[in-house]
């Protein structure tokens, strides 16, 4: 197999690998508040929605000391270790404990620190200029199927249940726990690639400059990075975009874990209510996929800028918002195992509900697929520690929304992501004029 065969193998398997990691986790977070509700165990005191907040805030403080973990163990064993750590969190589903239940919800942050950053590794190592583009798209499509398969099985697993039994929920929990230790094994197919040609002057300048000065410890490196990442996070440009930033962390705990506990409360939508969370996961993932497909990878060389995509995001999740207010019940995010027998300000609608997922997907990618645009090209010099600043911020702000959702009804989190979208796209157009003008006097 030629060298960029052997690159391109490795991105799919790195691809399919997450796709089949993900699609477990995704569908785990997706229905684990309205699974805990139906625990007929009085022992048992957690909550999906403070579980998520602490993934996402260890994931936030683990992203500092992730780089250094991944140099030292390696990219496809530190994937490897960190889907185990995936695997043992859905496992506790089977037979949950109070204490695994928040102790693998720490674990698992560490590990998503850790595996994200393994990711973005092997994927740069098995990519060139030229097919970085292309390697990103491959991996970007196979990652959002992720939200089919899970939430498929999930829809026709609950179809009719009204309520969950013990073996409902072993049932599901075992094949998505199998399912994400497949993916485990997977990542040692990935292959180490072809190392360049390096010409012979170029070979013995480098030897001569790397004879002559220490090799840096990991330990200087990570110190380095953190102090780099600091820096940047208080720039002028990252100032701006990181309202926007915070809106993705925000929305993607709406549509990930409390929208879906949401439908599956409303006892209005009859007895398929709890597999609604499944087709409503689906719904997300066809509007994800549309939207990444259309301005990640189709749109490369938009001439209007970024501006109108992040417009029709804003739209679109307004509308979306605006639909859930009136179809949805208030109270539905902290409803008991029973559910709610309120409604919103019209007849509940299934359809309207699931057009509400699509459009959140269809959205998040909206705004997901710009944001990636303008840090890769504002900050070229310093990508690394630019991505690693958005994911903080990100996962920030989503480990604060799920803390907040233990508390506060529908309309008041709505009117949250309404305003936060709101400055966040007003910056945002803010940061995309300041790169207009960057890059012209650069052109000068």
């Amino acid at each position: 197999m030629s060298p960029e065969g052997k690159m391109l193998l490795n991105i799919v398997i790195l691809g399919v690998s997450f796709m089949l990691l993900i699609s477990a986790f995704q569908t785990c977070g997706n229905v684990e508040q309205t699974v805990i509700r139906s625990f007929n165990n009085s022992d048992f005191h957690g909550s999906g929605y403070t579980s998520m907040a602490i993934v996402y805030g260890v994931y936030s403080v683990s992203s500092l000391m992730a780089p250094s973990v991944v140099a030292v163990v390696g990219p496809r064993l530190s994937m490897f270790v960190s889907g185990l750590f995936y695997s043992g969190y859905i496992a506790v589903f089977i037979y949950p404990y109070t204490w695994s239940f928040y102790t693998m919800s720490v674990l698992v942050g560490i590990a998503a620190a850790v595996l994200w950053t393994a990711q973005g590794l092997v994927l740069s190592i098995n990519s060139t200029d030229s097919t970085m583009g292309r390697n990103s798209g491959i991996f970007w499509a196979l990652l959002q199927f992720n939200l089919f398969f899970g939430n498929l099985y999930v829809y026709f697993a609950w179809r009719g249940h009204v309520s969950l039994t013990d073996k409902d929920r072993q049932t599901v929990f075992i094949s998505l726990t199998t399912v994400s230790l497949l993916a485990c094994f997977l990542f040692f197919l990935l292959r180490k690639p072809d190392p360049e040609p390096v010409p012979s002057e170029e070979l013995s300048t480098n030897t001569v400059t790397t004879a002559g000065s220490p090799p840096s410890s990991v330990l200087s490196q990570a110190v380095d990075a953190f102090f780099k990442l600091c820096k940047l996070f208080v720039t002028k440009e990252m100032l701006l975009l990181s309202t926007s930033m915070g809106y993705t962390g925000l929305e993607l705990t709406f549509y990930s874990g409390v929208y879906g506990t949401c439908i599956g409360a409303m006892t209005k939508f009859g007895p398929d209510a709890k597999s609604l969370i499944g087709a409503s996961g689906i719904c997300v993932g066809l509007g994800e996929i549309l939207g990444g497909g259309t301005f990640g990878i189709l749109n490369k060389n938009n001439r209007f800028g970024r501006n109108p995509v992040v417009l029709l995001g804003l739209i679109t999740h307004f509308f979306a918002f605006y639909l859930i207010f009136l179809n949805t019940a208030s109270d539905a995010p902290l409803a008991p195992a029973s559910g709610t027998d309120l409604h919103g300000y019209i007849t509940p609608s299934i359809g309207v509900a699931l057009l509400c997922s699509f459009l959140l997907g269809l959205g998040d990618s909206c705004f997901n697929t710009q944001l990636l645009s303008i840090t890769g090209v504002m900050f070229r010099d310093n990508c690394a520690p630019a991505f690693a600043v958005f994911r903080l911020i990100q996962s920030i702000m989503a480990a604060l929304a799920f803390f907040y959702s233990n508390y506060l009804l529908l309309h008041w989190q709505l009117l949250i992501l309404v305003v936060v979208g709101f400055f966040g796209s007003v910056t945002f157009f803010m940061a995309e004029r300041a790169c207009k003008a960057q890059r012209e006097n650069f052109s000068l």
